[in-house]
């Protein structure tokens, strides 16, 4: 149930005949709530063109170093907007981002792939890669897809190989997995990805939709909204935020 729906309910408890003065009260504040939205929308708006064209100073330079590793987990739905995915793309290379791991929990890009290369392979900035190969320092943008199949496929023989392990072994105790086994096992079978930095979600979902979560111990997470709105200005602010906030990570 949405806050709209909350509201007209509290009214109708309040008022159970439904009174003019009640339905006013409730058109009113729902009119109100309508025209902040908007007037919040086009502020943001208007924010976002002075970013993309460099009228606003603190945005012009970002410390790209402090994302050395991006991911873009996109709802499977809007995932079929190739185009906006190519554009998502061409900024990020035009921001200066050089490893860019996408994300969606049907497979959707891993399945388009191939058009996706095709189309950004005459700009000559971007290399594909599979989850098993380690990412270098090269020149470009290196471009890695998952989907959560490759997290299930990757859980369900890291199980397999710890399992044994234990029984190749002479120790005859319970076993006790830990944290760092799995992050062994995952290495050992071939799973050696390094872990974003910064995860940018787009979709209706405030979540990583299923991203593998052994990747994301330490990675920042936000909400973009719908792929469908996108805006450049809103991708640089949002590496911006990132990069000015001081990370503490534990022992």
């Amino acid at each position: 149930m949405g806050l709209g729906d909350k509201m007209q309910k509290a009214f109708c408890s309040m008022c159970p005949n439904g009174s003019c003065g009640a339905r006013l009260c409730w058109h009113i504040m729902h009119l109100i709530l309508s025209m902040w939205f908007y007037i919040l929308g086009l502020v943001f708006m208007f924010e976002s063109f002075l970013i993309s064209n460099g009228l606003l100073k603190r945005y012009r330079t970002l410390n790209i170093s402090k994302v050395q590793y991006l991911a873009i987990v996109i709802d499977s739905e809007e995932a079929l907007q190739t185009l906006k995915v190519l554009n998502l793309l061409r900024w990020l290379a035009a921001i200066g981002l050089k490893s860019v791991c996408l994300y969606d929990k049907e497979g959707v890009l891993k399945r388009s792939k191939q058009a996706i290369t095709e189309r950004l392979k005459s700009e000559k900035r971007f290399k594909e890669i599979s989850t098993s190969d380690p990412l270098h320092d090269e020149k470009g943008m290196i471009l890695e897809f998952i989907s959560s199949s490759d997290g299930k496929e990757a859980v369900a023989r890291a199980a397999n190989f710890l399992l044994e392990k234990r029984y190749s072994s002479e120790i005859k105790e319970k076993p006790n997995f830990t944290e760092s086994d799995m992050a062994d096992a995952l290495r050992a079978i071939g799973y050696q990805s390094s872990d974003p930095d910064l995860m940018l979600v787009y979709g209706p979902s405030r979540c990583h939709l299923g991203f593998p979560a052994w990747r994301i111990r330490y990675t920042e997470i936000m909400h973009m909204g719908s792929l469908k709105y996108m805006k450049f200005g809103f991708l640089v602010k949002a590496i911006y935020n990132f990069t000015m906030v001081h990370q503490n990570y534990g022992t």
